[in-house]
């Protein structure tokens, strides 16, 4: 059965904001771009957690990840928005893992806890029922404002989920993660070229224009043997 294709939200009237003493210009800023961003508005009629869903949605479209009866992980997976995504595009076990707690979600397993814990790869298996098939990774450190610090620092998470991926991907499996434009991402993808038969880069269109978030969409893992 095809998926239904994302639609992209409509755009209403713009909603302004006006700013007051307890509200700072950045919280201003941000409250205005909440209010009119049409993914938010979408998300909650819809009844996702968070807009990042849409950017799942947007990458399945395109690089079909998710499939019927696949074992999936998405790491700092809170509010919960992907792993949603995962359960209602078929996937067959669903692991959500986060440090913060994530209320529960029909279809998937929370587990609260590190991904950096040296024993969460055997924990993982076995919560999954087995290796899995596609690590999520949307994980962003909080920012410094820095561009290039705040580069350097999400290829690095990026780099601890990669390293986690190939400990419990099963051959033939996808990861994917988010990075920021920039040039500090030559090692990881050096790394990726050699696990994965395809590595590719993406921004959804679900991304913010001014963002320079992008995406790596890694498939057909080579199994254990790769070398990391």
């Amino acid at each position: 059965m095809a998926k239904t294709p994302v639609m992209p939200p409509s755009r209403g009237l713009s909603i302004h904001v006006k700013s007051t003493k307890s509200r700072t210009p950045a919280s201003a800023r941000w409250l205005l771009r909440q209010l009119n961003d049409p993914y938010v508005t979408a998300a909650r009629k819809q009844g996702w957690r968070s807009r990042a869903a849409f950017k799942l949605l947007e990458l399945d479209d395109k690089f079909h990840l998710i499939h019927k009866g696949i074992r999936v992980l998405d790491l700092g997976a809170a509010p919960g928005g992907w792993t949603q995504v995962a359960v209602k595009r078929g996937a067959g076990s669903v692991l959500a893992l986060d440090l913060l707690p994530i209320d529960p979600i029909l279809g998937a397993t929370i587990l609260q806890g590190d991904f950096s814990d040296p024993a969460m790869p055997q924990r993982l298996i076995t919560e999954l029922g087995g290796d899995a098939d596609l690590v999520l990774s949307d994980m962003a450190p909080n920012t410094t404002g820095h561009s290039a610090t705040d580069h350097i620092r999400i290829v690095a998470l990026a780099e601890m989920a990669l390293d986690l991926a190939v400990q419990i991907l099963s051959p033939g499996g996808g990861f994917v993660a988010k990075v920021f434009q920039g040039g500090s991402e030559k090692q990881i993808l050096d790394v990726l070229k050699r696990n994965f038969g395809s590595v590719r880069h993406a921004k959804p269109p679900a991304s913010r224009k001014e963002s320079s978030e992008l995406y790596v969409v890694a498939t057909g893992f080579r199994g254990r043997m790769g070398g990391g």
